[in-house]
């Protein structure tokens, strides 16, 4: 039996919370960080979606989702570093608004 040693780099995640705070349903939920992306078809008033994502690399956030009357919606959001892990709250709010709530651990550099 074989012992598998691991060292060297560290993988850092986000804990993403999407929440549905328009008071419409909305459709074609897409959410882009750097070097990838994820979202779901629909997304009710009320609704949250989880997703739980690594970063690879620096760069924004943006929320891409289309409303109940068709309209298409683009927000750009804050700037992600490749070693920031923790959660991260999207709230849709009415007006096309987002707002973007993290909650960073620090890392091991910065204790």
């Amino acid at each position: 039996m074989g012992l598998l040693t691991v060292s060297g780099c560290k993988s850092y995640w986000i804990d993403a919370n999407v929440e549905n705070q328009t008071g419409r349903p909305i459709h074609e939920l897409e959410v882009d960080y750097p070097s990838a992306s994820f979202g779901t078809n629909s997304l009710a008033p009320g609704a949250a979606f989880h997703y739980r994502f690594q970063v690879r690399d620096s760069g924004a956030v943006r929320v891409n989702y289309v409303s109940v009357d068709g309209k298409t919606v683009h927000v750009d959001g804050i700037e992600l570093d490749e070693q920031v892990q923790g959660q991260l709250t999207i709230r849709l709010l009415p007006g096309e608004k987002v707002d973007f709530l993290p909650s960073w651990k620090a890392s091991r550099s910065e204790k």
